[in-house]
């Protein structure tokens, strides 16, 4: 006979438990539409039947997306941007992390509070000046925008995340990499970047999802339809007399497979760098 006590009701538990169950419903609502809508003909649709489980799996959304020319090159333009901004902004907060944690000079605390500073700056605020500017030097309706914009944007929040990880990193470890002969480069590639690869997967992460997923700055700067990325491209699918919502949530869920690919491939490390400093020992 088991003789272990029953848990006793925890009444905090449980309503945490069940508002956490109630925002993830109401998170993945837009999601299960979205889903639901890919898989259906767009007479259904028009006709009101979202939310009910198909009749049929309807496979044709998919088919006509995969077809088009045009959703070929948004994908292409938005890895074009996407690979390279996040590679350089982290690679430039790494740089700019390791320097303001480790080798810190006279007014490199103002400098920076200045730099991280930019994160708080609403992107409204910068768009008319950004576009004038780019305007001025002929790049308006190419990719350059796009990526220099958010490698600059992304500069401030990476370099604040990995000074912040250098900081937990002993210094005991870089003396005995310089007293062993090391040089700096050689001690930032062969010992701190190592015992950074949690903090890099989740910033690499973050970093691929906000600039796959921004709409904005392709908005402002790109025109033509060979130089629009995948999130004009969904807005831009239109049927012959109506918005072709099918078709619109096939290409939505086919353009949230690169970001969920990057997680599954960074999941150990994201997991591992996201509760790092949670527990000790």
């Amino acid at each position: 006979m088991d003789e272990r006590p029953y848990a006793r009701f925890n009444p905090a538990r449980a309503a945490t438990f069940t508002i956490l169950a109630v925002l993830a419903v109401l998170f993945l609502l837009p999601t299960v539409g979205v889903l639901l809508s890919s898989v259906k003909e767009q007479r259904d649709i028009a006709l009101g039947d979202l939310w009910s489980l198909p009749v049929r799996l309807y496979l044709g959304n998919f088919i006509e997306v995969l077809s088009k020319p045009s959703v070929h090159q948004y994908f292409v333009n938005t890895l074009i941007v996407t690979v390279p901004a996040t590679i350089v902004s982290t690679a430039l907060g790494v740089l700019a992390g390791y320097v303001f944690a480790k080798l810190p000079f006279r007014g490199s605390n103002g400098l920076f509070l200045v730099l991280v500073s930019g994160m708080f700056f609403p992107p409204q605020v910068i768009l008319i000046p950004l576009f004038r500017l780019f305007n001025f030097l002929g790049l308006i309706d190419t990719l350059w925008p796009v990526f220099l914009v958010h490698t600059a944007l992304g500069i401030p929040i990476c370099s604040l995340l990995m000074r912040n990880f250098f900081a937990t990193v002993p210094t005991t470890l870089r003396e005995a990499a310089i007293m062993e002969g090391a040089s700096e480069p050689r001690v930032l590639l062969s010992v701190v970047l190592p015992l950074s690869l949690p903090a890099l997967a989740v910033l690499a992460t973050l970093q691929f999802t906000w600039i796959w997923n921004d709409f904005l700055w392709p908005l402002v700067f790109t025109q033509s339809d060979d130089k629009r990325t995948i999130m004009l491209g969904i807005v831009n699918l239109n049927g012959q007399y109506s918005v072709a919502w099918g078709v619109q949530g096939a290409l939505s869920i086919l353009a949230s497979l690169p970001t969920l690919l990057v997680f599954l491939f960074f999941q150990r490390y994201f997991i591992k760098g996201m509760t790092m400093g949670a527990v000790k020992g």
